[in-house]
């Protein structure tokens, strides 16, 4: 098992609904990380979706760190990935990987979308694998954030 700094084993768990909030506020944390081209107000509103809409609706793992902190989680619905954040402190060390790769081998997902312009999200599953399979003009929500369709296929060989 791979080793992460505050974790001294990198356990996946699910997630229950007493963990909602925490994780909410790491989804938070992430996207105002990593989703520039969002405005505050834009997450804000996004943030009340996400914990009352997304999380009750998908099935979500999470790494805790040694103290008990949710450090990521992914959600997923059906074959595709919804959600995988990873809070801030914990980016680049290997978390998102594990949780990419547990959702695709345990969790049976192989689609996922990407805001356009979250190019480090995008770098990131491309380096994993997938590749894009179509572009919409219009976020979920019909904001103008155009988003990547991404699938995972398993290569041969």
């Amino acid at each position: 098992m791979q080793w992460i700094e505050g974790h001294s084993t990198v356990k996946i768990q699910a997630a229950g609904e007493g963990d909602y909030d925490e994780i909410a506020d790491v989804w938070e944390a992430s996207v105002r990380e990593t989703h520039h081209f969002l405005s505050s107000s834009d997450i804000d509103a996004l943030k009340t979706v996400v914990r009352e809409k997304l999380l009750p609706n998908t099935d979500i793992v999470l790494v805790r760190d040694d103290i008990g902190k949710i450090s990521g989680f992914a959600g997923v619905s059906g074959s595709k990935i919804e959600m995988l954040f990873v809070a801030p402190e914990y980016m680049g060390r290997g978390i998102g990987k594990r949780l990419f790769w547990h959702a695709v081998f345990e969790m049976n997902a192989h689609r996922l979308d990407v805001n356009e312009s979250n190019l480090g999200a995008l770098d990131f599953y491309m380096r994993l694998g997938c590749k894009v399979t179509g572009r919409s003009p219009l976020d979920g929500m019909g904001n103008p954030y155009p988003i990547l369709h991404l699938e995972w296929i398993r290569s041969e060989g």
